[in-house]
């Protein structure tokens, strides 16, 4: 059981994000930022958002970090990816 994070490359709302996945469950996932202290509507249907100044916080957590594809192909991998498809149009 991992909760992986990515780089914080993803630009929204005057900073840059990373994200926050399981490949294992959300149920770990969910635990993982509860003790991280990010708020569940950070919570995207497979990820949680994370501002670019929390990230070595969460490393230090146990967070591990992984590139962009490695990051997607275990979330494939998991079962748990939601696919653009699938998600809510706002």
């Amino acid at each position: 059981m991992t909760v992986l994070i990515d780089q914080p490359i993803w630009p929204a709302h005057n900073t840059v994000w990373a994200h926050i996945v399981s490949d294992e469950s959300l149920e770990e996932l969910h635990a993982f930022a509860e003790r991280a202290g990010i708020p569940r509507r950070g919570f995207d249907l497979d990820h949680y958002d994370v501002p670019a100044h929390k990230w070595q916080e969460l490393v230090q957590l146990g967070a591990h970090p992984v590139g962009v594809r490695e990051f997607v192909q275990r979330l494939q991998a998991s079962g748990l990816r939601v696919p653009q498809r699938d998600r809510p149009r706002h």
